[in-house]
């Protein structure tokens, strides 16, 4: 029987709300282990000068615990 584990993370990018989740799951990898699914369970930008300066993600990202 597997255990596992869900946090929240927050990230952004200057690209895309993908490029955000890409980012996020590539740092949390550095510290956990077993990453099985990311959620994103959030999409927001900020908006500078009447266009799109940042895409962020609200993300819940399952492991494993070992």
């Amino acid at each position: 029987m597997a255990v596992l584990k869900v946090i929240e993370i927050l990230s952004s990018s200057e690209k895309s709300w993908e490029d955000a989740t890409k980012k996020a799951v590539a740092k949390a990898s550095k510290s956990l282990k077993n990453i099985r699914s990311v959620y994103v369970q959030d999409q927001s930008a900020s908006v500078k000068n009447n266009e799109v300066a940042e895409f962020r993600v609200n993300l819940k990202v399952t492991f494993e615990i070992e």
